[in-house]
């Protein structure tokens, strides 16, 4: 996991880390993110992980983006 990006939130402590999707809890605000070859491609909205897929937090409207990677999101 590219490391630079933890500098993007200075405090943000251990939930700095991506860690991947399949260990991604349910019921939790998530920050999302698919990493192609050496490049982030974050998400910029609170998601939610649910049986059969993912959705946006604040609506519960489904997303069609395949996450690799997720963290806490922090506010």
């Amino acid at each position: 996991m590219p490391a630079r990006d933890a500098l993007e939130r200075p405090g943000a402590g251990a939930s700095a880390t991506w860690e991947g999707v399949a260990t991604a809890p349910f019921g939790r605000d998530l920050e999302l993110a698919v990493i192609e070859g050496n490049a982030i491609h974050k998400l910029i909205f609170p998601c939610r992980r649910i049986p059969g897929g993912w959705v946006k937090a604040e609506t519960a409207e489904r997303i069609l983006v395949q996450p690799t990677h997720w963290r806490a999101w922090i506010r």
